[in-house]
């Protein structure tokens, strides 16, 4: 394929007028020399990702996908990745050349890289979530891959943590739930190797102090900087990853399928951390 060729890509959700990943595309295309490669922001919902992904014609390279279409990416891919069909979302569609979709889930790689990279984790064999949304099921994912063997789920509601309990169970992990408010979180915080909030902000501010007791936190906050956990685990002599740091490893296998290159991981980053007023390190 010849450098100058357009090719085109995009990012698809609601709201996305705030997406970063335009930020990591657009370095990542510039590095490699890409210079016919165009990235955008598609503001779809599940519905409209379906409607949207139809039309498409053969300039289009890939497409990456956050709320609330992650699950409809799976209906439109005649290929789905293992991991993606593990945790029951794809955050990467890729086009292939007779025109069919294929499905990943990136945001696994997004956890692991965090929590490797920013958080400092190396072994272990069991972790904490803190809720069960989609973030919480590709964490699961993760832990598997990091070779922990079980999690905990605490959830403010027990009943919704089904579908992340059955990632759990396709990825080999053992896992029991917990309604959050009866857990005694420094104990439970403590015992883990690793604990991961997938809460809104504000949701847990209280009982912060509680979850630093980890050696390795993970928190998908990460706006505005730094949070109350950050805060505390920082002070502690913990070691905190976030959402950011999500958000660039994640894309690094996306650049990788959509290019057929290597992500020019530090030019990403650069643009990442410029794009976000430098306030984290995200080591590579």
């Amino acid at each position: 394929m010849a450098r100058s060729e357009h090719r085109r890509a995009a990012v698809l959700g609601s709201p996305i007028e705030h997406s970063l990943s335009p930020v990591l595309h657009g370095a990542a295309y510039a590095a490699l020399g890409l210079h016919g490669w165009s990235y955008e922001r598609v503001e779809a919902d599940a519905d409209r990702l379906v409607e949207f992904v139809a039309g498409l014609g053969p300039e289009w390279a890939g497409l990456s996908v956050t709320m609330p279409g992650k699950r409809a990416a799976l209906s439109v891919a005649s290929e789905v990745t293992e991991r993606a069909a593990a945790v029951g979302a794809a955050n990467t569609l890729v086009h292939r050349a007779d025109g069919s979709w294929a499905a990943d889930c990136t945001d696994v790689d997004g956890v692991v890289g965090a929590l490797r990279s920013a958080g400092g984790f190396t072994t272990g064999h069991s972790g904490l979530i803190l809720g069960a949304g989609g973030t919480a099921a590709a964490t699961l994912a993760a832990f598997a891959e990091l070779g922990l063997s079980e999690a905990t789920l605490a959830v403010r509601e027990p009943a919704r943590a089904r579908e992340a309990a059955e990632t759990a169970e396709r990825v080999g992990l053992r896992v029991r739930v917990e309604r959050l408010s009866r857990l005694v979180l420094a104990d439970v915080a403590a015992a883990a190797d690793v604990v991961v909030s997938t809460l809104p902000a504000g949701v847990l501010d209280a009982q912060v102090t509680q979850l630093a007791k980890a050696e390795c936190v993970l928190d998908v906050v990460y706006h505005p900087w730094p949070t109350p956990l950050a805060t505390v685990v920082t002070a502690t002599g913990g070691r905190i990853a976030t959402g950011l740091d999500m958000l660039l490893h994640q894309a690094f296998g996306q650049v990788e399928q959509f290019t057929g290159r290597p992500a020019p991981r530090a030019a990403m980053r650069d643009a990442l951390a410029a794009a976000t007023g430098n306030e984290l390190p995200l080591p590579l």
